[in-house]
Parts: C-alpha cells; sequence; structure tokens
C-alpha cells in the first residue's frame, strides 16, 4: 500500500532560552543566526550559530519570497520579539531600521550604536548561564524562569510563555530569578525599549 508522507513542523522554532525546536505554530518575528545552520534534508546541523549576528526580522518584507530552509540562511521563527530578544537575538537593521537604531541607541557601553559591538557583547552574555536576579529590577519586556517555565514581566504583572502565546497572568512568588533575557537586552528595555508582543497578553 503506498503511504502518503505525513508533513512535520521543522525544527526552526527559537524558545526564550535560546533552544530551537519543532512546533507548528510561527509566531510573530522571524531571525537568523548569520547563516545555514540546516542540512539539505532541511534538519538541523550540529552547529547553532554561523556568526555573533543574531538577529530579529520581519516575516514580509518589501515582497520578498523565500524558502524556508533553503539555499541560504536558517529561518527561525519566535512568538515576539520579547522572546527573540530573550534568546539572544536583537532587531535587523535592514527590514527593522527604525526598531534597531532605538535599539542600539539604548544599548549600554562604549560602541553601542555599532551592530559588532553589540553582537560581541551578547555573544558573551547568551553564552552564560542565567544571571540570578532580583524580581523587583527585571524590567518590563524582560523573560526569566520560574517553576521550570519561562515567565514574561509586564506592567507588574507576570505572563507564563507557551509556544501558542501567553496564558492569563498569576502571582510569582520569590526575591529573586533566573533571567534569560540577557543584562544588556535587559538593561535597553528598561531604558524604554519597547518590543512588539504576542496579542495574548492582555491589553
Amino acid at each position: 500500500m503506498h503511504q502518503v508522507p505525513v508533513s512535520r513542523p521543522l525544527q526552526n522554532r527559537v524558545t526564550p532560552a535560546g533552544d530551537i525546536i519543532a512546533t507548528p505554530e510561527r509566531g510573530l518575528m522571524m531571525g537568523n543566526r548569520g547563516g545555514r545552520i540546516h542540512t539539505d534534508a532541511k534538519t538541523l546541523s550540529g552547529a547553532r550559530w554561523r556568526s555573533k549576528a543574531w538577529i530579529i526580522c520581519l516575516l514580509s518584507f518589501k515582497d520578498r519570497r523565500r524558502e524556508v530552509m533553503g539555499a541560504s540562511y536558517t529561518e527561525l521563527f519566535f512568538l515576539d520579539e520579547a522572546t527573540a530578544l530573550a534568546a539572544g537575538h536583537r532587531p535587523c537593521f535592514e527590514c527593522r531600521r527604525a526598531d534597531a537604531h532605538a535599539f542600539a541607541t539604548l544599548f549600554p557601553g562604549p560602541g553601542r550604536s555599532r551592530a559588532p559591538a553589540m553582537d560581541e557583547r551578547l555573544h558573551t552574555e547568551r553564552l552564560s548561564p542565567p544571571e540570578r536576579v532580583a524580581m523587583d529590577t527585571l524590567p518590563d519586556g524582560a523573560l526569566f524562569e520560574w517553576e521550570d517555565a519561562a515567565w514574561l514581566r509586564q506592567r507588574g504583572r507576570f505572563f507564563r510563555w507557551q509556544n501558542s502565546g501567553y496564558t492569563d497572568s498569576r502571582p510569582v512568588t520569590g526575591d529573586a530569578v533566573h533571567a534569560l533575557t540577557p543584562p544588556a537586552t535587559r538593561a535597553v528595555l528598561a531604558a524604554g525599549y519597547q518590543p512588539i508582543l504576542h496579542p495574548s497578553i492582555n491589553p
């Protein structure tokens, strides 16, 4: 008997911890990690990045069309921008030019407005273990670990992250948590940068 192949989701969805998983949901944002990290069979290779430039892009830009996991770089997808920022990515200077400049202006340290300087610092921070920080120091838009799950802080409330969106808010107890969003990016958020959030966040 002839069997019809079952279509399975590609391993190209990024979690707040930076892991790349397979799930049917694609989210609001796309990005990459500087090149191709997949095989001709559209599975991930052993690499998880090709350069230190991990970017966050729009799903649609100038009517461009791409084959996902085709001959070029590996397209990655994020629930929203807060998720991508937590995973160590930054806004793209091509398709998100205004947001990229706003992010760079608020980025801490010398050479903050230059992409290579930001990429170097973010690369160091995303390779480090999650930092344990006081709960009240987390800015809006930052994600953290609590009870084996990822949570978003927004407007003083806490929303549990899932592949399909955020669940209803609930209290989070404890004085300190492990921050997923890198320190430099938390500084950008604290200075006023507002990431694009999934619509499951209550208004």
